[in-house]
C-alpha cells in the first residue's frame, strides 16, 4: 500500500531572501545530524543565505503548517541532474519527505541521468537512494577524512 501523497513545491531562494534564510536554518539543523553520523563537517552546512541564493540551483521543498520539512536542490544540465543538496528537518525524519523529494527530481529528469553523493557513513541517506533505484558508481575521499559514496539513477532504455 502506498503512503500519503506528500506535496512538493518549487522554491525560489534567489528571489526570496526570507526563504533563503529559512533554507539555511533548516540546512544547518539537518546537516548537524549528518555530521554526527559521518564524523565530519558537511562543507555547505555553514553557508549564509546570500551564498545559498546565488548558487544557481533549482530547488523544491515540502512544507506543513510549521514550515519547511525538507528541500532538495539540483544543478541541471542537458543530459544530467546533479543533486547538490537534500535535507530534511529532524522533526520530519522517517515521514517520507526525503523519498518524495528524490522521486520528484527523478520525475523531473525527463530521460536524463540523476547523480548524487552522500557521506559514506550516512546510512539513512544511502538506504534512501538505493530504495529509489540509484546504483553506487564509486567512492571518494573529497576532503581529508570525508568519504562519500557516489550514486547514479538512469532512466530505463
Amino acid at each position: 500500500m502506498l503512503g500519503p501523497v506528500i506535496p512538493v513545491e518549487a522554491l525560489h531562494p534567489g528571489t526570496d531572501p526570507a526563504l533563503a534564510a529559512e533554507l539555511v536554518a533548516l540546512q544547518r539543523v539537518a546537516y548537524a545530524v549528518e555530521e554526527l553520523l559521518i564524523g565530519h563537517p558537511v562543507p555547505v552546512a555553514g553557508e549564509d543565505p546570500g551564498v545559498l541564493a546565488a548558487a544557481g540551483l533549482a530547488w523544491w521543498g515540502c512544507r506543513d503548517a510549521g514550515g519547511l520539512l525538507g528541500a532538495i536542490a539540483v544543478r541541471e544540465a542537458a543530459e544530467l541532474l546533479d543533486v547538490e543538496r537534500l535535507f530534511v528537518a529532524p522533526r520530519a525524519f522517517r515521514r517520507g519527505i526525503g523519498s518524495a523529494l528524490v522521486a520528484h527530481v527523478v520525475a523531473k529528469a525527463a530521460g536524463r541521468r540523476v547523480i548524487v553523493a552522500t557521506g559514506q557513513d550516512n546510512h539513512p541517506a544511502r538506504v534512501l537512494y538505493e530504495r529509489a533505484g540509484f546504483a553506487v558508481t564509486g567512492r571518494a575521499e573529497v576532503e581529508p577524512g570525508l568519504w562519500v559514496t557516489h550514486y547514479a539513477w538512469a532512466p530505463a532504455k
